[in-house]
């Protein structure tokens, strides 16, 4: 009997914004497997119309209160043992913002509410787990205030919350002046000169920081991830995919332009643009536009991550909270979702890889690519879930839609690829090619002939195929396999690949069992 797997168990974790309250739900296995299962959000506005005294107006904590009941009794019902209440700048900077925790307690919801510098952190954590880059500029732009913060080595190394978010923004630059009047909806040339000349009397030194690196800048938060989906969605992107998108600096301004140029209403019918920050995106917009301007950045990268993913890490992971190998980790966790027999995923992939050695002088190709097919030998066959029938086109699906940490979405589209002609067919791009740089089908192609005969080398799933090795002549490649019986059946269906073997390597390919007595090949 194989050992049984730890059970999973259920957490909640809630992040009671400015703008937005969310519940969302992990299942977790041991302390290293993870994956999203629920996800419930409400717009609360919470630190809309907060007065002069810095109270958070009655109305705004009934709606927050509200929502946290909801979540509440969704875990009770759930089952969820586990339930935390993240509380940020709202709460944090409001005078009764006491009085609204001791309410949430009588829920019977943990909470805490964190400091300007513990969010930040929490934002670098998501970023250290969630991207493959030891060093970045994080941007966490909420409803209340924007997060900046510096990560070096994967560990946080400072940070700071600033009063730039997205709704007290848009509240004290764009609403009605003085509480009279009309809000500016769209705002006018001055309004907008106002803000920026806020957003660089608090950033003007980050900025002349970011300056002196090139380090990414990565976004988190619903407001970029809003912009990014109205980019995408204008670009007819490939990839429903928002975690790792680039985001080009020459699109956010135009987009922004666009925004300046509409009404909320307006803004809410553009595709991608969620209908619950139309009225306050611009003013997030505007921020990212002055960090990419000031920062001299052609882009950013979109983080899917924020900080309910940055709790979950400190939940999970001991310290320092960072799992080893962001890209291995990912690989793994995606199997973990959609498992297959281990001794023959690990037969594949060795064998792969085994092939990509001996064709080296063939192929030319160095450790990037070698790691792109070795992960594609781990999930070729996580389509097996779905069904055996198109599992090649079923686990290119998965892979292009569960998206892996630490990967670009052009690594993650040539591992889809890899998969996705694992067993069959002429490698090609399709709808992902706008994904992929000048050569990389040229990559693609010999490290799908190793994966697709690796996968044919182990046809009976035995294991029996030990190893190989291939003598590269003028005209010809012979593999030679280590097999302590004649593998018949695995030779038979390698065969079959011969003509498109020599089509991307230029040699005709011969498969034999063992070496005994066979001349080199010409």
């Amino acid at each position: 009997m194989p050992p049984r797997s730890p059970p999973e168990r259920r957490v909640g974790i809630v992040d009671l914004g400015s703008n937005t309250a969310r519940l969302v739900v992990f299942s977790c296995t041991g302390d290293r497997w993870f994956r999203l299962t629920d996800s419930i959000r409400e717009r609360v506005r919470l630190a809309a119309g907060m007065d002069e005294n810095g109270l958070l107006r009655s109305d705004a904590i009934d709606r927050a209160l509200a929502a946290l009941q909801l979540f509440s009794d969704f875990g009770a019902a759930a089952g969820i043992a586990e339930t935390k209440v993240f509380a940020t700048s709202a709460v944090r900077d409001a005078a009764n913002g006491p009085a609204l925790v001791r309410a949430i307690e009588a829920l019977g919801l943990e909470v805490q509410v964190l400091s300007g510098a513990e969010e930040a952190e929490l934002g670098v954590s998501a970023v250290a787990n969630g991207f493959a880059c030891p060093d970045a500029w994080v941007v966490d732009l909420g409803g209340g205030s924007a997060q900046v913060s510096r990560m070096e080595g994967r560990r946080f190394a400072w940070g700071a919350a600033h009063p730039l978010g997205a709704v007290r923004l848009t509240e004290r630059f764009f609403g009605p002046r003085d509480g009279r009047g009309a809000a500016a909806d769209p705002p006018s040339r001055s309004r907008v000169a106002k803000l920026e000349e806020e957003v660089g009397r608090r950033l003007e030194g980050v900025a002349e920081r970011m300056r002196g690196d090139r380090d990414p800048q990565i976004a988190l938060g619903g407001t970029v991830r809003s912009l990014a989906g109205a980019v995408q969605h204008a670009a007819a992107y490939p990839l429903d995919l928002l975690h790792g998108y680039r985001l080009e600096r020459r699109a956010l301004e135009e987009l922004t332009a666009e925004l300046l140029a509409r009404t909320s209403s307006e803004r809410a019918a553009i595709p991608g643009i969620n209908p619950d920050r139309a009225d306050v995106i611009v003013a997030g917009a505007l921020v990212f536009r002055w960090l990419l301007r000031h920062g001299d950045r052609d882009h950013l990268v979109v983080s899917g991550d924020g900080v309910r993913e940055g709790a979950l890490f400190h939940h999970l992971l001991p310290e320092p909270h960072r799992v080893e190998d962001v890209r291995r980790h990912s690989i793994q966790n995606l199997f973990q979702r959609y498992p297959q027999p281990a001794a023959h995923t690990e037969a594949v992939r060795r064998l792969s890889v085994e092939l990509f050695d001996a064709l080296a002088p063939l192929h030319g190709l160095g450790e990037w690519e070698r790691g792109l097919l070795d992960d594609a030998g781990v999930l070729h066959d996580i389509g097996m879930t779905v069904s055996y029938y198109g599992h090649h086109r079923h686990g290119a699906f998965l892979i292009e839609n569960s998206g892996l940490a630490g990967y670009s979405h052009r690594e993650l589209a040539m591992i889809a690829i890899l998969v996705r002609y694992h067993r069959k067919g002429s490698v090609g791009a399709g709808a992902l090619r706008s994904l992929l740089e000048a050569g990389d089908l040229d990559r693609v192609r010999p490290l799908a002939i190793c994966l697709r005969l690796a996968e044919h080398l182990e046809r009976s799933r035995s294991g029996r195929i030990h190893g190989l090795r291939a003598r590269i002549g003028k005209r010809t490649v012979r593999v030679e396999l280590d097999s302590p019986t004649r593998p018949t059946v695995e030779i038979w269906q390698a065969e079959k690949d011969a003509r498109a073997f020599e089509s991307v390597f230029g040699r005709r390919l011969e498969i034999v069992h063992g070496s005994q007595e066979i001349p080199n090949p010409s």
